[in-house]
């Protein structure tokens, strides 16, 4: 009986102790002005309840406190906005003060000098740096046929298999981009570099703790190591001076026809940043795609006969060219919906340089605010019968340049690489469907937040068309 005593008032203990801090980290952030909502643990905040729950946290505050409530996520005070004029104004506005505001994660494993982390006079550079890599003409020129090459070996031998697409279709978008960035040396750097590239994309979602076995301490040294794979490449093409045709080329070129020069940290961290943003969106997207092609057969039997039909054209063995491309409307329009369906970007973060108002509340220096977009993808008014997934409503060009259609980003921070991933999905999906069918293997479970994922994997069995 005493022990039990013991047990419980130890149990009541922890309990107000819990409580106490609780409420005393809620009184820490009950400033006047700020808008409504609750702030968790100290450091820990609601980033648990955030990751887990997602959407259902979302929604769960919405319905307590509006589309516009404070949080703590990531590591960081925020202002969670869920209200479309504001969120465009939001992300249109940087120039006022709300500058990007990835968590410090993102920020130590992608690098200070990422596109994302940086504003201002040094985003503007960048940004050119990058543009200039994957203009229109360098993609019809230059990254187009690697595209097409790859894509054209990568799928060959899947006839008869079992595969898990969602491996594939990881390896797929990492090794593409690879072999854009630097043509000459993919092959030989990517069984050092793939392993390590996977671990760094899982510890930039994380809480940034420095702890052994975290996510976060694994993406960090998996960056330590990137830099040094990266950086004996450069000293080795240096050394060599032989001129490259590639993204990496581009960006070391010294002559005048290079307007965008970059230090070699700029570069490494740019080099990261693409194979980042392009391994997220097109691997997820390629994934997605094909689970929504399986499903829905009407879809499926469209973009089969887009893709036949550029094939009829065509000799056997001749690539995908600009032209095709452009063609591709239905290919687009389901490239689209899928991220829209999905849900594959779910919001972006900003940061305030100083004290402001928004929406009739103060929002502090240094607070994140989440212009949370996943519930736009959702809205009726904008997508009538949003949970169908109907590509057509896409033939319409109208609707991809919604103002409140916030797939590939906004304002000056809109997804460069929107093209190029374009390219690359459409390029995968024309020698998939032409060349194969396939039916799923098992019920597999699907996760949407925080990223897209099937846990155990998404296997499919392939057969030759």
């Amino acid at each position: 009986m005493g022990v039990l005593m013991v047990i419980v008032g130890v149990f009541v203990m922890v309990l107000c102790m819990c409580t106490a801090v609780l409420r005393w980290n809620e009184m820490r952030y009950r400033k006047k002005g700020l808008p409504p909502g609750t702030m968790g643990w100290p450091v820990f905040g609601e980033t648990t309840e955030f990751l887990k729950q997602g959407p259902n946290f979302m929604k769960n505050q919405r319905a307590r406190y509006g589309s516009f409530f404070k949080s703590h996520i990531l590591g960081c005070p925020t202002v969670v906005s869920m209200d479309p004029e504001l969120n465009r104004y939001i992300l249109m506005n940087e120039a006022k003060g709300l500058v990007p505001g990835y968590p410090q994660s993102m920020l130590d494993i992608l690098g200070k000098c990422n596109i994302a982390a940086v504003h201002g006079s040094t985003h503007k550079q960048m940004r050119g740096a990058l543009l200039a890599l994957i203009s229109p003409t360098m993609i019809r020129q230059q990254l187009l046929p690697k595209i097409d090459e790859f894509m054209r070996a990568f799928l060959s031998n899947w006839d008869n298999q079992v595969i898990n697409i969602q491996d594939k279709t990881k390896e797929m978008a990492f090794l593409s981009s690879l072999k854009q960035i630097a043509s000459a040396e993919s092959s030989s750097v990517a069984q050092q570099f793939m392993p390590e590239f996977f671990k760094l994309v899982l510890g930039t979602l994380s809480l940034p703790i420095d702890l052994p076995g975290t996510n976060y301490r694994r993406g960090f040294q998996a960056r330590q190591n990137i830099l040094k794979i990266l950086g004996q490449l450069i000293e080795k093409r240096r050394d060599s001076e032989e001129s490259h045709k590639d993204m990496l080329g581009h960006l070391m070129r010294n002559d005048d026809s290079n307007r965008h020069k970059l230090s070699d940290d700029e570069i490494i961290d740019q080099i990261i940043t693409i194979l980042y943003s392009g391994y997220e969106t097109v691997s997820t997207t390629s994934m997605m795609a094909v689970k929504y092609l399986h499903d829905h057969p009407t879809v499926l039997e469209e973009l089969r006969k887009e893709h036949m039909g550029i094939r009829e054209r065509k000799r056997a063995d001749e690539p995908i060219e600009w032209n095709d491309l452009k063609s591709m409307r239905f290919t687009r329009a389901v490239i689209f919906e899928t991220s829209r369906l999905a849900t594959i970007v779910n919001g972006v973060l900003r940061k305030t340089t100083q004290e402001m108002e928004l929406n009739g509340y103060v929002i502090p220096k240094g607070w994140r605010i989440y212009v949370y977009t996943r519930e736009i993808n959702y809205d009726p008014f904008l997508y009538p019968d949003p949970l169908a997934f109907n590509p057509w409503r896409w033939m319409d060009k109208g609707l991809e340049s919604q103002n409140y259609s916030l797939i590939f980003g906004g304002g000056t921070r809109q997804c460069p690489g929107k093209e190029l991933g374009i390219a690359e999905i459409s390029t995968f999906l024309h020698y998939f469907v032409t060349r194969y069918r396939w039916e799923e293997v098992g019920a597999e479970n699907l996760m949407k937040f925080p990223r897209v994922e099937a846990p155990n994997g998404l296997h499919i069995r392939v057969s030759s068309y």
